[in-house]
């Protein structure tokens, strides 16, 4: 009698895998870090969820890119900062400076276009939130004004005759 089960990953290979090929990225910042900077020709397209836990991205660049964006280190970054679980750099959009902070788990795709190096990964989890999760609204009561219904200007007062 054969055993058709598939057997169970509890090594969870393809997870160390993944988590592998993040040091390569780490590496490769950590390099871009240094006094330095990229070696030769060398530059790299960073695409991440812009959504996943523990990125930090300012409010109007999560505006233009709400799932998902891709990041240019070449020549104009600054304030590299490279840790064992993320990396957060500064670049300019549209001409002001704004903080990216990435955690290695939300990157789907590093690029080095000089050398037609490529990784990609899979796209982590969708945080969901449950109503119970979400923050409950401020409620802010409006100043008493002895009036509660709603005002109705006329306007025929300023128009020319």
């Amino acid at each position: 009698m054969a055993d058709d089960a598939q057997p169970i990953d509890e090594m969870q290979y393809e997870k160390l895998a993944q988590d592998a090929l993040r040091g390569v990225i780490r590496s490769a910042l950590e390099r871009a870090a240094s006094p330095s900077g990229i070696p030769g020709a060398h530059h790299f397209y960073i695409t991440f969820k812009t959504r996943s836990p523990g990125v930090s991205v300012p409010p109007d660049v999560v505006a233009k890119y709400p799932d998902e964006m891709t990041v240019v280190l070449q020549h104009q970054y600054w304030d590299l900062a490279v840790e064992h679980d993320l990396f957060s750099v500064m670049l300019k959009f549209g001409g002001m400076p704004k903080v990216l902070t990435v955690p290695y788990t939300a990157v789907t795709r590093f690029y080095d276009p000089s050398v037609q190096f490529l990784l990609q990964f899979e796209a982590p989890e969708p945080v969901a939130q449950t109503v119970a999760e979400l923050p409950a609204p401020k409620r802010t009561d409006p100043p008493p004004s002895g009036d509660d219904g709603p005002k109705v200007v006329s306007l025929d007062q300023f128009r020319k005759k």
